[in-house]
């Protein structure tokens, strides 16, 4: 597989390409097998001893997976990546390699609720504490560091508030107390944003947003350097969350449009949320690149453009919030995001409903929130429905 540091964005996802077969065909083909046979015993011993570089079994790797993971890696700037069968999937095994019992994480207060219970359920069985910090509290790490913080965690921009954290002071904090520093980049995706110039060691997503784009398969992937990912990998090889072929091949085809579909979500998501910040039901918005936004310069320092997600409140609570979303004709209700559809969700009772009031209260989750991902229907369509569903 060829690397060209010196392509742009959009040529690296189209361009980079596993090795043709001897059919030399021009879209790179399925990959479907378990395992991959070897010419004599000598061969098959060099294998499994890693003295020969080469597929031995898709539980370990897949030219499919392969060929997905060095565009993401491309993307990020980073060295190597491991791909799992979730964006869970990759945040549990990052954690897991790299954490021993008695050690201690700092992470942003804003995590996905998956996320927070394996903070606060699972980790601890093994004797791993969190503390939590706010977005807006980056001066009190010192305060809060303790001898055996191990690593930095945090999400940017933030599930479902849509907060942008200074990756760049987080990232000089993390080296000057060696600690990793690890980013959730989902909401961004590679295409907005980079953690990695701005001091990341390691970089998640859930490739089931809009890496795909399309609301089709799971996927997950972990990104960073190379010694720290040769310890994810032979973690996530003998622990078997491993990506299968067909939606490596379905991400590995997605992420050739990623950059047109993102802009086009951008795009519109801006327009929208300009006008929901002008209606008289709508309390307030918050989206990243709206100038009413707290970090949104910021924002502006750390991303290309805002994203697709909008985070809004409307006027007169739980009830008027119901029926706004009981109206809704063309946007979707579910609970995943990044889908070419529009998407309305009500984090309070179902993405974050696992947080108590007070801890959703933290993070900005109000009974009233309701999180928008702007899809790429004509962004005319996508506002009349919800203007029509504000208005009833």
């Amino acid at each position: 597989m060829e690397k060209k540091s010196d392509q742009h964005f959009e040529t690296v996802a189209i361009r980079t390409q596993m090795e043709r077969s001897p059919f030399s065909e021009h879209s790179t083909p399925l990959h479907l097998t378990s395992s991959f046979v070897f010419e004599d015993a000598e061969e098959m011993r060099a294998s499994f001893a890693e003295e020969k570089e080469r597929n031995i079994y898709s539980r370990f790797s897949n030219p499919n997976t392969s060929e997905f993971i060095q565009k993401v890696v491309q993307m990020e700037g980073a060295e190597e990546g491991v791909a799992f069968a979730s964006g869970m999937g990759a945040v549990f095994a990052t954690f897991a390699t790299f954490l021993n019992t008695g050690d201690h994480i700092l992470s942003a207060r804003a995590v996905f609720g998956s996320t927070h219970a394996l903070f606060t359920k699972y980790l601890p069985k093994w004797g791993i504490d969190t503390t939590y910090f706010a977005v807006d509290e980056i001066d009190r790490l010192e305060t809060i560091l303790q001898p055996n913080t191990r690593c930095i965690y945090v999400e940017s921009p933030t599930n479902p508030g849509v907060d942008i954290l200074d990756l760049e002071a987080i990232g000089k904090f993390a080296k000057k107390h060696e600690l990793l520093f690890i980013v959730d980049n989902c909401f961004a995706t590679p295409y907005l944003q980079q953690p990695m110039r701005f001091g990341a060691d390691l970089v998640i997503h859930s490739a089931t947003k809009l890496m795909d784009g399309q609301g089709r398969v799971l996927g997950g992937i972990t990104v960073g350097k190379k010694e720290l990912i040769r310890e994810l990998y032979l973690f996530a090889r003998n622990t078997g969350a491993s990506l299968s072929p067909f939606n490596a091949w379905v991400l590995s085809k997605s992420l050739e449009t990623l950059a047109i579909r993102v802009d086009r979500h951008c795009e519109s998501a801006l327009k929208i949320a300009e006008k929901l910040e002008k209606h008289s039901k709508i309390n307030w918005v918050k989206y990243p690149f709206l100038s009413s936004h707290p970090q949104y310069h910021l924002a502006l320092k750390q991303m290309k453009k805002g994203g697709n997600i909008i985070s809004f409140e409307v006027k007169g609570g739980i009830e008027a919030g119901r029926n706004f979303i009981n109206a809704i004709q063309l946007c979707s209700l579910s609970a995943n995001l990044g889908d070419s559809r529009s998407i309305i969700t009500h984090p309070s009772s179902t993405t974050h409903s696992k947080l108590s009031e007070s801890e959703q209260l933290e993070v900005g989750i109000t009974s009233g929130m309701i999180r928008l991902s702007v899809g790429l229907e004509h962004s005319d369509d996508i506002w009349n429905d919800l203007n029509t569903a504000l208005s009833s």
